[in-house]
């Protein structure tokens, strides 16, 4: 597909949001906007305005992976994606595409902690399942990752994006490149697993 960076953050948005909260999905741009900045479950964080996330939209709908709906009594135009029906994905699978869209490369555990919102993966075994159909396609969606020094487990990583450290011409993300940072970000994204993990097993975490 080779989605932008804006492109591939509103696809994750809305995929995310339509599976976290129902009940305001589908999007306006404002609440997609919003969904796209948040300093939360995002990596790289970024700075979008409304033109931006409205050209990613313009190019998701080209592409055939997003609508814009006007709802009955409402005057408000909604953004809401199209991957169930351009690529034909189960719930499992665009949870994890999701997951990578969001926030870069994942380990398998990191994946099944991470969709608990989105979709119960009964197990590791289930996630490898979901990536192996994703891998499977043609084109491939995700790709395994080998694993690099410092890493303690290999990762996943989505294939419908260019890469997530190189916004494109124009955006007005801040640009996030170099080895070093891409470092730093996979070791605080191990650490704030591990601690998520930790919390979830002392019963701190609900």
């Amino acid at each position: 597909m080779n989605l932008s960076q804006e492109e591939a953050r509103v696809l994750g948005c809305l995929v995310e949001k339509e599976m976290t909260t129902p009940d305001t999905y589908p999007l306006t741009l404002n609440a997609l906007l919003t969904a796209c900045n948040q300093s939360s479950n995002r990596y790289p964080i970024v700075a979008y305005d409304e033109e931006t996330v409205h050209t990613a939209i313009q190019g998701l709908r080209a592409k055939q992976l997003a609508r814009s709906v006007k709802a009955v009594k409402s005057r408000s135009l909604k953004h809401r994606h199209d991957l169930d029906v351009t690529l034909r994905l189960g719930d499992d699978e665009r949870a994890v595409l999701s997951i990578m869209l969001l926030r870069g490369p994942q380990t398998v555990g990191e994946l099944r902690m991470r969709t608990e919102r989105y979709h119960e993966f009964e197990s590791l075994v289930a996630v490898e399942s979901a990536l192996g159909r994703l891998a499977a396609e043609t084109p491939a969606l995700v790709e395994h990752l080998e694993r690099q020094p410092g890493q303690k487990e290999a990762r996943w990583t989505q294939l419908l994006s260019q890469s997530e450290l190189q916004p494109s011409a124009g955006s007005s993300s801040p640009r996030v490149s170099g080895p070093r940072i891409a470092d730093l970000a996979t070791i605080v994204d191990d650490l704030t697993a591990r601690v998520e993990r930790l919390e979830q097993e002392l019963g701190l975490r609900s």
